[in-house]
């Protein structure tokens, strides 16, 4: 028989380090790490960041209210201390990993967009229909000369 190709998921896993999103409660969209799994509902989270307004106190979280990120911290012992983690959190660079993310520049897109005024989105569609007028007119000349 052939050999079989073992292969594995690619499903982002629960695990100590991984960094997670705050998606409800009153951390709502601040970044925190995995510092211990409780059960399999809820897991110990700990967010020391640069900025104090965005820094998570370490408490108990439920999954529910957390996205996984793509973004680990490798390495981190179970129930890593506060000053641990701040190092290794820095070292890793997590708050400007996440920045440069698509994650978090289509959060950033949208947010921008939902705190455009109304005069302000008309224009943003006026310039739209502009830009695909013009593509319009591209196209038809590309076929006129073919």
């Amino acid at each position: 028989m052939g050999d079989a190709e073992i292969t594995t998921s690619q499903w982002r896993l629960v695990e100590v380090g991984r960094i997670v999103l705050f998606s409800y409660g009153p951390y709502s969209g601040r970044l925190a790490a995995i510092v211990e799994i409780i059960d399999h509902k809820r897991v110990l989270v700990d967010g020391p960041s640069d900025s104090p307004d965005q820094a998570v106190p370490r408490h108990s979280a439920p999954l529910a209210n957390v996205s996984l990120t793509p973004l680990i911290i490798p390495k981190t012992p179970r129930a890593i201390g506060n000053g641990p983690l701040r190092t290794a959190w820095q070292k890793e660079e997590v708050e400007k990993k996440w920045a440069e993310s698509n994650w978090a520049q289509s959060r950033e897109r949208s947010k921008k967009r939902r705190a455009l005024t109304d005069f302000e989105r008309f224009k943003v569609m006026r310039m739209r229909k502009q830009a695909r007028f013009e593509e319009k007119k591209a196209l038809a000349k590309v076929k006129a000369s073919a």
